[in-house]
């Protein structure tokens, strides 16, 4: 029994000798270039509003009709049509955010990069 303990010792000893230090935290990983491209603009389709008031809304329709186009109508009042504006207005903000965002990672992550490749 003794002998037993006295070689699982050494088994145990002897064992974590042969590990290797790893050396994660020593080697400096150069930054890789992103390359990323900024979006394109969209290109959007062309809308054509048509204002309808009371007094219009016969010879719109009928205007509509000869053209073939089946007058239906989704409305807004002047009320939704300043929200929809504002929620436009938010939607640029936010792709401006976006674009700025996407330029400073860029210019975080490239510009050691590019410095690296200048002095080599």
């Amino acid at each position: 029994m003794h002998s037993i303990l006295i070689i699982l010792s050494i088994i145990l000893l002897t064992g974590c000798s042969a590990v290797k230090k790893l050396q994660i935290f020593k080697t400096e990983v150069p930054r890789q270039e992103l390359k990323l491209e900024k979006p394109t603009p969209l290109e959007l389709e062309q809308l054509r509003w048509i204002i309808i008031t009371s007094e219009n809304a016969e010879e719109v329709f009928q205007k509509l009709e000869e053209q073939g186009i089946d007058p239906v109508i989704f409305g807004l009042s002047d009320k939704d049509f300043q929200l929809l504006s504002k929620n436009f207005a938010r939607i640029r903000n936010q792709l401006k955010i976006t674009n700025d965002l996407l330029d400073k990672y860029k210019e975080y992550y490239e510009t050691d990069v590019k410095e690296n490749n200048t002095k080599k």
